[in-house]
């Protein structure tokens, strides 16, 4: 193993499209949505632990979760275990996690990766991860993980890619494009040279830092000030006074979608960004009504087409329904049309608005 290569794993989000099994103090990062027997963020660390340094895996967490990472992730050594005291996006956590680098390892080539992704075909997975790391070691490249779509999904953020390629299976970014209306997600589709944007970047640290610099300088600024501190213990201190100076945004959109030095793999490794029920219901075993059960105790009858969680062993008798999610928690039973899930952060809002943050 390269003792240059590190990856960051983001794990600071609250899932709020999971709701009601994904909340606020527990979200869905350290659930097992699909019934495996592993959290999303055990999944993730397994995967990278096949061909990263033990001691060269992060995670960069929201505060309140620190303590549910330790219990998930006891062979993680404490101190790679990154606290952010406010949810800021992307950049401010990519920010922190380079420029603790730069100071541990001039060299550091860096993998960031959300924490609650599916990926089937982890061999395939880690062939890409090792190319890209190859490619960014030698040539000053910020790269993007794109996945090959197999639908108009316009659920994920889609990336066009020049045909030309510049090293082995590494292509130039030409635009970036948030979720696109449906017309317009069949047209990439049908062009033939748009990805999906899978949220997973590599680059080496100083690269990156120079990106911050050129495109994020209010950001850059900051960490500057206070990166003496870091490695030491007065670390967690300088980050509380750096957090509120950060601006709110993304790397996408702060950086990725700017620098002119940006490239992207195409990659076809089973990958889901699991950000929905219907995603999760895509991944999951049908039975020959397609319906699809995580949980034990659930009895379907004359239903077709549903999406049922049941995590706390109560029994659930299913009759009539079609093209539902089912969830049920403790405190909250969730039935909702499929084609209405992504609508299920409005409701939350309205729960929040009539109910306070009991249920959140």
């Amino acid at each position: 193993m390269n003792k240059n290569n590190y990856v960051a794993i983001m794990a600071g989000g609250i899932g709020s499209r999971f709701w009601p099994i994904s909340r606020t103090d527990y979200p869905k990062q350290f659930l097992d949505i699909l019934n495996t027997g592993r959290t999303l963020i055990q999944a993730t660390y397994d995967r990278f632990a096949t061909f990263i340094p033990a001691e060269n895996i992060y995670v960069v967490t929201f505060e309140q979760y620190k303590d549910i990472v330790a219990r998930q992730l006891p062979q993680l050594p404490v101190e790679n275990i990154l606290c952010e005291p406010s949810r800021k996006n992307t950049a401010p956590c990519v920010a922190y996690i380079s420029y603790k680098l730069q100071k541990l390892n001039a060299e550091a080539n860096l993998i960031c990766a959300p924490s609650d992704h599916l990926i089937t075909d982890e061999k395939g997975f880690k062939k890409i991860c090792t190319d890209a790391l190859q490619f960014t070691e030698n040539i000053k490249a910020l790269v993007t993980l794109g996945i090959q779509p197999t639908h108009p999904n316009t659920g994920y953020g889609y990336i066009q890619y020049d045909q030309q390629p510049v090293g082995n299976n590494v292509f130039k970014v030409k635009t970036f494009t948030e979720k696109p209306d449906l017309e317009l997600a069949k047209t990439f589709i049908a062009s033939g040279d748009f990805l999906w944007n899978a949220g997973i970047f590599v680059w080496q640290v100083k690269n990156i830092i120079k990106a911050f610099e050129k495109y994020l300088p209010e950001i850059a600024e900051v960490f500057e000030a206070e990166k003496k501190h870091f490695n030491s213990n007065r670390e967690q201190d300088a980050i509380e006074r750096i957090y509120p100076l950060c601006v709110n945004i993304s790397i996408d959109y702060g950086i990725m979608e700017k620098a002119d030095n940006v490239y992207i793999i195409p990659s076809s490794f089973g990958w889901s960004d699991l950000g929905t029920w219907a995603s999760t219901y895509e991944n999951l075993e049908k039975d020959y009504l397609g319906n699809a059960v995580a949980g034990n105790n659930v009895m379907v009858i004359d239903a077709t087409n549903n999406m049922v969680h049941e995590s706390k062993g109560k029994l659930i008798v299913l009759q009539g329904l079609d093209e539902f999610v089912i969830v049920d928690t403790d405190d909250v039973l969730l039935i909702c049309k499929k084609n209405k899930e992504q609508e299920i952060k409005e409701y939350v809002a309205e729960i929040k608005r009539n109910k306070g943050d009991k249920y959140l």
